[in-house]
């Protein structure tokens, strides 16, 4: 069990200061707050080629990118709800956890994963929650009993990042702690399964 975890953020999107982007700072603040070291990858640094499983090449911060979430003891994801599932930016991110595949620790085994959906209304925050929490579930990760659907019709944030919402700022402080906390967890070896 690690006493500082390593807690790596995801999302955001290429516009600068987006609702997800916020929401998923203001996560990983609550994580760092416990002792967490954390790492935000948002926008610009998700911006990457198109994740291609036929090749070893990849784009520098698409390196920085696997090594961070094979160092990762816990995870945050954040994506707008982009037509009813996760963004593009976000999904070609985590294709490339694939390159983990062949490791002792394989995908996301064995971390907690925290899920943060933004959207303008909410039908779509329901179903790319539900995506979003699937796609976790495929990569073998552990998304937390608590999942943040955040309606921007309804609550948004200021220019310093800070939530309107004293419920949602709770949930998100919330959401940091539970993947610290499992992060922290012994985990027990459910072994290497082989792909299927």
């Amino acid at each position: 069990m690690p006493d500082r975890p390593l807690i790596v953020g995801l999302g955001g999107t290429n516009r600068e200061s987006s609702s997800s982007e916020k929401a998923l700072r203001l996560a990983m603040r609550a994580a760092e707050r416990r002792g967490a070291r954390t790492e935000v990858l948002a926008g610009a640094a998700l911006d990457l080629p198109m994740y291609v499983p036929d090749t070893t090449a990849r784009d520098p911060k698409a390196t920085r990118l696997v090594t961070l979430l094979r160092e990762a003891d816990g995870v945050i994801l954040s994506s707008p709800g982009y037509h009813g599932s996760v963004s593009g930016l976000l999904k070609n991110a985590l294709d490339y956890i694939e390159d983990m595949r062949g490791d002792d620790r394989p995908y996301l085994h064995a971390r907690a994963v925290g899920c943060i959906v933004c959207a303008y209304g909410w039908q779509a925050t329901g179903t790319t929650l539900v995506a979003m929490r699937s796609i976790v579930h495929a990569l073998r990760g552990w998304p937390t009993p608590l999942g943040i659907a955040i309606n921007t019709a309804e609550t948004g944030f200021d220019d310093a990042g800070d939530c309107r919402s004293r419920e949602v700022a709770r949930n998100l402080d919330l959401l940091g702690e539970q993947v610290i906390g499992f992060a922290r967890m012994d985990w027990p070896d459910f072994g290497n399964v082989a792909p299927i």
